[in-house]
């Protein structure tokens, strides 16, 4: 397999697909060309929505390893290391916990790299690169949310661009970057220039009717950087 983690991709969020299709919409954006297929998980606690499980990522397990692809779980959840290897198990690749939500990151980075995958950072809005300091080496992926996590379809935070920047300069080279909330195909390119490689996108991939077509337009215009 491809190092997808570290290539420039497109990452739909099945959180803006049709949840009464949704395997016809993974495979409508996978025949497209996508390989990284992003999991929003929300507890109802840590942000206001609550959305779904394991069992989700085991059911499209065999859809997206089939293509090749890798599935990228986000763990928007308070104390999320109750639930890294139910979800290694289901199927994630990807496991990424807010750096909010753990008051021990160190243990629960480890914990998911003991899982048997890759394991990621996210940083809501407020909270600044810097704070990964001490664990920077751990991460294999950071993620800059670029609205405040909760709920899809929210304006994209234009300060984000600069907060990638500085990620870039910070973190190892061998750390990914991924960007959430509110990509489309005015600021792809931008965000891969400003070192983003991961770009989540929800409604503007599963918001209308070609969804095959939604995605490789976003994913032509973030390689216009490259």
């Amino acid at each position: 397999m491809p190092d997808l983690l570290h290539a420039v991709n497109v990452a739909p969020s099945i959180l803006s697909a049709d949840f009464a299709h949704l395997g016809d919409d993974v495979e409508a954006v996978l025949n497209a060309g996508a390989r990284v297929i992003h999991v929003d998980v929300m507890d109802g606690r840590f942000v206001p929505n609550i959305t779904i499980g394991p069992l989700v990522v085991a059911a499209l397990k065999p859809l997206v390893h089939g293509a090749g692809g890798l599935l990228d779980v986000h763990l928007m959840i308070e104390r999320p290391e109750r639930y890294v290897e139910a979800f290694a198990v289901a199927g994630a690749d990807v496991v990424v916990v807010h750096q909010e939500a753990c008051t021990h990151l160190h243990r629960v980075l480890a914990q998911i790299r003991e899982a048997g995958v890759a394991a990621g950072v996210a940083l809501n809005p407020a909270t600044p690169v810097e704070t990964l300091a001490e664990v920077r080496t751990l991460c294999d992926l950071v993620v800059v949310m670029s609205v405040n996590p909760g709920f899809g379809g929210q304006s994209f935070i234009e300060t984000s661009i600069a907060k990638i920047e500085r990620a870039r300069a910070f973190l190892p080279d061998t750390v990914a970057i991924e960007v959430d909330g509110g990509v489309d195909v005015h600021n792809a390119a931008t965000l891969v220039a400003a070192g983003a490689n991961l770009l989540v996108a929800g409604s503007s991939v599963f918001g209308g009717r070609d969804i095959g077509g939604r995605f490789a337009e976003l994913a032509q215009a973030a390689t216009e950087a490259v």
